[in-house]
């Protein structure tokens, strides 16, 4: 089942990712964090729970922190306006797809918008993929990287 972005569980994710943003506090964020319980069960690789703590959860800290840093000064005062997800482009993966053991839904395109200093503002998380009919953020900021540095996806405004 395709997942929708007008989900209760949904929405309190994108409002614990924004939280965490405007905190600079990733654990706040974790909510809506793709599950390490189901990465595990999902992926076809060696040693899953590594790579989510090292490589997927370093750059979401990172990437967190780099939101923040976007934000400024404004932090605070900014506001969530909403979250976008262009459903009609989500893709079925397919097992081996994507060095998975296990199918699900993957989108690109998603948007944060916000308001901040009476501006309205935006940036991109770069992947979503669905759990147990739910969106979840795996890439905040842009994958592959070249090197471990937290980063904005497409920022506007």
């Amino acid at each position: 089942m395709l997942p929708t972005s007008s989900d209760p569980q949904f929405l309190a994710g994108v409002n614990a990712l924004w939280q965490g943003i405007v905190d600079d506090n990733p654990q706040e964020a974790m909510p809506f964090f793709f599950p390490e319980s189901a990465y595990k069960q999902v992926k076809a690789i060696a040693n899953p729970p590594a790579d989510y703590q090292n490589r997927l959860i370093g750059f979401y800290t990172l990437d967190i922190h780099a939101a923040h840093r976007l934000l400024g000064a404004g932090a605070k005062d900014a506001k969530l306006v909403g979250v976008s997800v262009p459903a009609q482009q989500a893709q079925w993966i397919p097992p081996g797809g994507e060095q998975n053991k296990l199918s699900y839904y993957r989108v690109y395109g998603a948007r944060l918008t916000y308001t901040e200093g009476g501006k309205t503002k935006s940036f991109g998380l770069f992947s979503l993929i669905s759990w147990r009919g739910e969106w979840y953020v795996v890439h905040l900021g842009p994958n592959p990287r070249p090197k471990p540095v937290g980063a904005v996806y497409q920022p506007r405004g």
